[in-house]
Parts: C-alpha cells; structure tokens; sequence
C-alpha cells in the first residue's frame, strides 16, 4: 500500500558483516526500509511501492543512533538487540500482519511459511504469507531470513541466499542446511 504524499525521508550507509545497507527513516525515527546497497532495483521498487514514487531520500552520514547501536549489537551477538527498533514500512493489512509475525519468531529459530500463515489465523495462505515475505522492504529488524521451506530447504530471500545462510548460522541456527557460505 502506497502511501498518498510526497514525502522526504532520511538515509544512510550502514557497514555491515554480510555488505554494505542502506536505511531509510522517516521524520518520526521508523525505519521505512533498510536494504543491501547491491540490492539497489529490489530497493527502489520497494521504496517506491510503499512510501510512494515521488519519495525524496535525503543522504546523511549517519543511521539514527538507536538503529546504528542496536545493528551492531545484533551483528555482535546480541540477537535480540533489533527488536525495539520501531519500523513503519507500509505494506498491506494482510503484509503488515505477515511481518509482525516474523518479528515474533525468536533468533536462532525457524519456522517454515505454513507455520507462519498459521500464526496469524490464515493457514491456508502459504502462498500469500510467501509473497508478503518477499515484498519485506525492512531486512533483518522484520526477519524474514527466519522463515524456510517445508522441507528445512532455504528458499527465497531479498538479500540472496548466501546473505539468508550467514544470518541464520550467525544465529545459531540448527539446520542441515546453514553452512559457512559467502560472508564467513
């Protein structure tokens, strides 16, 4: 869902272990999105879905401050440091509600896209809960690298695959799947 008004937002670089993010927030401090810079079409896509086509991005030096520790924090080990960013992405009612669910699923957890559609009283939209998933302009604070296929397989992910596998291993994710891949 689109939002109706031209707007301005704040961006910055973020430096991270798996590449290079770029976060966007808005004047009341929510992250609207925060994506790999080498993922930059999947970016402007999303931005422009969500916060609308005419969204100005005003480049500064630095993230929020609470954004930039509690990122560090993560990607130093504490896992649960993401959970008290406030992020405002847009999105759908049926997205949203998707999203929330992944922010309930712990770190170093799974839970494949059947179990999620379960959590939020729709078992029957797999397919949907799999789209939502997909369209999450917010990677890593919404983790949608949480969720897996039916199988324990690592299915699609924004940010690529290898990024899906270092960040589940860095959770201490315990899956035949999660490997040492591109980032360590």
């Amino acid at each position: 869902m689109q939002r109706s008004t031209r707007q301005t937002l704040a961006a910055a670089r973020i430096d991270t272990p798996t590449g290079e993010m770029l976060c966007v927030w808005g004047v009341d401090g929510r992250v609207r999105a925060l994506e790999w810079v080498d993922k930059e079409d999947r970016f402007q896509a999303l931005l422009a879905r969500y916060q609308g086509p005419d969204t100005i991005l005003e480049l500064n030096e630095t993230p929020p401050a609470g954004v930039s520790r509690a990122l560090a924090a993560y990607f130093g080990g504490d896992f649960a440091a993401t959970a008290a960013i406030e992020v405002d992405p847009g999105g759908t009612p049926f997205q949203k509600e998707a999203w929330a669910a992944l922010r309930r699923i712990p770190p170093g957890e799974t839970r494949t896209y059947a179990q999620q559609a379960a959590a939020i009283g729709r078992p029957a939209a797999v397919r949907a809960v799999g789209a939502a998933n997909g369209a999450n302009p917010v990677s890593i604070i919404v983790p949608c690298h949480r969720v897996i296929g039916a199988d324990g397989s690592l299915t699609g992910f924004g940010g690529g695959i290898e990024r899906k596998r270092w960040l589940l291993a860095h959770e201490g994710a315990v899956l035949a799947a999660v490997q040492p891949g591109l980032f360590g």
